[in-house]
């Protein structure tokens, strides 16, 4: 007889020799113990976790005749059939080859028949996801009204391609990938019983390229015996499997989070040497930096599939970096990765992705970060000494010639209200400014007061808005700057800017500004009391001109907007008289330039 491999030489006879899948072969135990086994049986997995077997041994345990509490027996005339691939009332359909419709009737043909030497037909379709259309629909009928002698166990890696008039009709398994605790301790028996002695750093190695899949850890060690001796090394499998020696990806994740470039790139060119697949390398050094983070996160210890010597050194190395630079570094290695896939030139560009992430350095947290600032600041206050000079960021300071003087009786009068969306214009270039005044009038900061000199009279009261300054704003034309004020009412009301823009004609006439529309849908909105104020403050804040905008509509008049003590202009005239804007223009020899009003300057 030929050689049987591991992956069909260790095949589970029983539900207990299942690795694994502890839920499932629990339930089905139990359904079979209290004869309430589903008349269609659906199994769904990733490959090598177990359907096949499972659907195999429920076929073994429903024929099973002997005297066992916990079928199969693996003794009965049935279970030895099974066992050896010659009972006749077994079909194992494979999805891919018999996909059509005419497969499915001739199976429905042989259905009517009564099993010849067991007590029921067993009907495994492996693949089942394979299936046509037609041939789903041809079994729908019998999927869910079996004859009493048949069972129905199918098998399939991808779950959403079976139409879901099938899955209302099966009882779902779903199985999941091995825990790689259990698959270390299977395959480290096989390999005793196979007279083999593997170490632990070796085994951790299949366990990992397994991925949770029971065949493929048992080919790839069939594949590790008949490579090595009787004592397989580490070194044995690295150099079998083609896969990157785990000191050396250790060793460049180190030398990228210590800014080592030389260990970087020696260990690169070692890896490059050794002819391992870029892909497959990237691949592998992302997972380690997912394990750095997982380890580095408390209470996510059980993400990772790992055994426990290798989760202890990834702990080592974790938790001497932050959670931060842990992050930031997988971010920009996921980034060079994706432009690796492109390049012509691989290892160039991955040689320019490691020096960038070793020259990216430690990422502090922002809350550090405000932590050192407020105690900066903290200090900055303790060691000022309290004097009542502005501070630089106020704004210009006032002449060398002021000086803080003693405050003499009946000199002292406090700030008034500060209005703060009035800008102060500095005189231009060219025109002839009268000399700076000598009395200390500086804008002060709030909470202060102001002194004069002795020589200056003491002002007998505050200063009042009696008084209105002459404005000299900054001058646009509504023609030419239409568009741009369109795009300004965009930034504060999309809609708004919209309805701007459906305007017919844009036009000045006198102090009026007239918007003209054909079609009075179009304005509709922009004429209501709320959004003509609005609109309103927008047009002053942007053109500074005090012109009263109408609404022109065919056979239609524009309701004159009734004066109120709170529009725009009233508080642009407000903020204009406001008694420390005018001491403030008179003591900088300035001039009031724009104003605004509206919601982006409050």
């Amino acid at each position: 007889m030929s050689y049987l491999v591991l992956a069909r030489k260790s095949r589970p006879q029983t539900f207990a020799e299942v690795v694994g899948q502890r839920p499932v072969v629990k339930t089905l135990q139990n359904s079979l113990a209290r004869k309430r086994v589903a008349h269609a049986i659906l199994f769904s997995g990733v490959r090598g976790v177990g359907k096949t077997t499972l659907a195999r041994l429920m076929a073994k345990a429903i024929n099973c005749t002997g005297e066992t509490e916990t079928p199969p027996c693996n003794a009965c005339p049935s279970c030895r059939e099974i066992t050896l691939g010659n009972a006749l009332d077994l079909y194992e359909i494979d999805g891919a080859s018999n996909r059509g419709i005419q497969e499915i009737r001739d199976l429905k043909d042989k259905l009517r028949f009564l099993p010849t030497s067991s007590r029921y037909k067993i009907i495994i379709i492996d693949e089942v996801h394979m299936l046509t259309t037609e041939a789903f629909n041809a079994l729908l009928k019998t999927l869910e009204e079996p004859p009493a002698h048949v069972y129905f166990m199918f098998a399939t890696t991808e779950l959403h391609k079976i139409p879901i008039t099938i899955l209302s009709r099966c009882q779902q398994y779903e199985l999941k990938r091995v825990p790689a605790a259990e698959l270390s301790s299977h395959f480290q028996r096989l390999a005793l019983l196979e007279g083999f002695e593997i170490e632990s750093a070796a085994l951790a190695l299949i366990v990992r390229e397994a991925e949770g899949s029971v065949r493929d850890g048992l080919s790839l060690l069939d594949q590790i015996f008949s490579f090595g001796e009787k004592q397989i090394r580490t070194e044995d499998v690295v150099e079998v499997l083609g896969l990157v020696d785990r000191e050396v990806l250790m060793c460049l994740t180190a030398g990228l989070l210590d800014g080592d470039r030389a260990a970087a790139l020696l260990a690169l060119d070692e890896i490059f040497a050794f002819g391992m697949d870029i892909r497959r390398f990237t691949a592998d050094l992302m997972g380690c930096f997912r394990n750095l983070i997982l380890t580095r996160i408390e209470g996510c210890n059980s993400l990772l599939d790992l055994p426990e010597q290798e989760i202890a050194l990834f702990k080592e190395i974790a938790f001497r970096y932050s959670l931060e630079t842990l992050h930031m570094k997988l971010n920009l290695l996921m980034e060079a990765v994706e432009e690796i896939r492109y390049s012509a030139q691989p290892r160039l560009a991955l040689e320019t992705a490691f020096l960038k992430i070793i020259e990216s350095g430690n990422v502090i947290p922002v809350a550090a970060l405000l932590g050192h600032l407020e105690e900066m600041l903290q200090k900055c206050r303790n060691d000022t000494p309290p004097t009542a000079s502005p501070s630089p960021s106020q704004g210009a300071q006032p002449p060398a010639s002021i000086k803080e003087q003693p405050q003499p009786q009946g000199q002292l009068y406090s700030r008034p209200d500060v209005s703060e969306n009035a800008v102060v214009q500095a005189p231009q270039a060219g025109k002839e400014s009268a000399p700076p005044p000598t009395s200390t009038t500086a804008v002060p900061e709030k909470a202060a007061t102001l002194t004069l000199p002795e020589s200056s009279p003491a002002p007998s009261a505050p200063p009042t808005a009696a008084k209105n300054i002459e404005l000299h704003p900054h001058e646009r034309d509504i023609r030419r700057d239409w568009p741009d004020f369109v795009k300004y009412v965009q930034g504060q009301k999309i809609w708004m800017a919209q309805d701007l823009q459906r305007a017919d004609s844009v036009k000045q006439t006198d102090q009026e500004l007239h918007l003209r529309y054909s079609d009075p849908v179009n304005c509709a909105l922009l004429r209501q009391k709320e959004n003509r104020q609005f609109l309103n403050e927008y047009f002053l804040d942007f053109f500074q001109k005090n012109l009263k905008i109408r609404f022109i509509i065919p056979d239609q008049q524009d309701a004159a907007e009734t004066p109120e003590a709170d529009t725009p202009q009233s508080k642009r005239q407000q903020l204009a008289s406001d008694p420390l804007v005018i001491m403030a223009a008179e003591v900088f020899n300035g001039q009031v330039g724009d104003i605004r009003v509206g919601q982006q300057s409050r």
